[in-house]
């Protein structure tokens, strides 16, 4: 099999994601599960042949002196079309790569059934929102749909710094610029240093990866813009921990303030396997409320999930209550959210309680 044809298969079979790599068998993931496309081996020359395919003479260099890239492109072949996110890195001194499929359709919040309070965080006028969960669960999807709903419902200007962008907006009422760090823009950093000049309304970031993005978010929702980005953590509290813990000691308490104030609310989620296949979107929502902000502020992080337990008439609730509805709604099994629950206990109870 060529390139094309392992991606033609990613987008027939609604894979996820493709993995290929010298000595393997290339594989696809489906439903969060790997699985080989092909009982043939790839050859160091296969592996080579492929990527040399997809990357352009200035990524193949830049591939070749950094040993890794990131990079984005659309897919079109036999009446097929797609965008893709691709990854060209080394292991063992030997090349791989992984391929994720961006869906070409932007799929509205109700399409995706996630939380009805996305739509009221999406008319906000500024502050910070965080989309956080594992690798691979939808982050990118839910953020992708927020932005939409912006896009759709208000006539602002949207700014995205991405690396590389993922998926592609057409402007509806507002005004939608998206730059891509070494196509548009040299680096992130020089990209954040402008994006205030560029008059936006709404700003998303991508991943807050490091310390000058956190700082930058925070500054921006201070300024009076709705920013949007996601980090890699498992629930609310953690993440306001993350957050303040890249700062350093002397200048945590005056973040801890600053981001009291700024927040607006915290998606995490999961992707849960289905009854019968495919996956559901389990999520946890704070909306950051007074006591919220003065649990922020107090370094009091261990209260929120309290908070939000009992928050549900402001769209609240925790990642076991949105499991649990699952479970009652028969798309999950008990099992499954037991495995994926942050607080397997805390399920029991309120399945028990049902």
């Amino acid at each position: 099999m060529d390139l094309k044809s392992m991606l033609a298969e990613v987008i027939k079979r609604d894979a996820s994601d493709l993995h290929i790599g010298d000595n393997m068998k290339p594989s696809i993931r489906i439903d969060g599960e790997l699985l080989p496309i092909s009982d043939k081996m790839l050859s160091k020359e296969d592996v080579e042949t492929m990527l040399a395919e997809i990357l352009s003479e200035a990524q193949y260099d830049l591939y070749m002196k950094n040993h890794e890239i990131d990079f984005s492109f659309t897919y079109l072949h036999g009446g097929l079309k797609a965008r893709f996110r691709g990854n060209c890195y080394y292991e063992s001194r030997k090349k791989a790569a992984a391929f994720r499929l961006i869906p070409s359709k932007i799929r509205t919040i109700d399409e995706l059934n996630l939380p009805t309070v996305l739509k009221e965080i999406a008319q906000r006028k500024r502050g910070l929102f965080l989309v956080t969960g594992p690798t691979g669960h939808g982050k990118s999807t839910t953020l992708a749909a927020i932005i939409n709903e912006v896009n759709c419902t208000r006539s602002e200007h949207i700014i995205t710094i991405e690396d590389p962008i993922e998926y592609v907006y057409e402007s509806e009422k507002c005004i939608v610029r998206q730059r891509e760090i070494g196509v548009d823009t040299e680096s992130f950093s020089e990209a954040l240093r402008r994006a205030l000049r560029q008059d936006p309304d709404v700003i998303l970031l991508g991943e807050m990866r490091d310390l000058e993005t956190i700082a930058f978010a925070i500054t921006a929702s201070e300024t009076g813009h709705l920013v949007f980005a996601t980090l890699h953590t498992q629930d609310a509290s953690q993440s306001v921990d993350r957050i303040i813990d890249v700062f350093p000691a002397y200048q945590q308490q005056q973040v801890r303030i600053q981001l009291g104030t700024v927040l607006v609310g915290i998606c995490s989620q999961q992707l849960i396997p289905k009854l019968g296949g495919g996956r559901v979107c389990a999520t946890e929502i704070l909306i950051a409320n007074p006591a919220v902000r003065n649990c922020i502020k107090e370094a009091k992080t261990t209260q929120i999930k309290t908070l939000i337990q009992t928050g549900n008439n402001i769209g609240m609730h925790t990642m076991e209550q949105s499991l649990a509805w699952l479970v009652k709604a028969g798309e999950i099994t008990r099992d499954v959210a037991t495995i994926f629950a942050y607080d397997p206990k805390d399920l029991e109870r309120l399945l028990i309680d049902s």
